[in-house]
């Protein structure tokens, strides 16, 4: 089973301490150590993204986010676990780890 670990984060987008890196990193050893970690990485703020539309021979571009919000994905973790359970466990030491929300979703196909 796949599963999306999305960091959520604001847009203060407060810098990790030295105490949350190395959480993180310790993290990121751990699920990389047991095989169950795909792929990781951050992701620029809002204000940084492109909308793109060619729906219908369309061709639009909207600087920005598709949605605007307080809060934002600021990284994410693919994983690959037996259940649901270790994904939710995983998740919730993820959150921890980077001192922020997280969302856990099911990837599909």
């Amino acid at each position: 089973m796949r599963f999306l670990i999305s960091v959520i984060d604001t847009q203060t987008r407060a810098p990790h301490t030295p105490e949350e890196m190395k959480a993180i990193d310790d993290f990121n050893d751990k699920i990389e150590d047991a095989g169950q970690r795909l792929f990781a990485c951050g992701i620029d703020s809002p204000d940084k993204a492109m909308v793109f539309d060619s729906r219908d021979g369309a061709e639009t571009t909207i600087p920005g986010s598709h949605h605007s919000s307080v809060e934002y994905f600021s990284g994410f973790w693919i994983i690959k676990v037996d259940s649901l359970e270790t994904a939710q466990q995983l998740a919730a030491e993820g959150s921890k780890a980077c001192n922020r929300k997280v969302e856990l979703r099911p990837l599909l196909g």
